[in-house]
């Protein structure tokens, strides 16, 4: 398993949380998020999906994945 945070704009309610969770769980992998430092803490194992494609869905949602 892979763990990485990664910084994302635009989240500021519970909506938000709930919609990047379920983003991210609906590829395979599973998020925690921290709103007030606005990050999203993600284990995923790399043989089932990419760090790519889980910036691609929270992406798809609206938000911005800051490197």
């Amino acid at each position: 398993m892979q763990t990485v945070t990664l910084k994302v704009e635009g989240m500021s309610c519970e909506h938000c949380v709930n919609t990047v969770e379920g983003a991210v769980k609906q590829i395979g992998a599973s998020g925690k998020i921290d709103l007030n430092a606005g990050s999203v803490t993600i284990q995923f194992d790399e043989s089932i999906v990419s760090l790519d494609s889980i910036k691609e869905a929270i992406e798809g949602q609206g938000y911005d994945v800051v490197d």
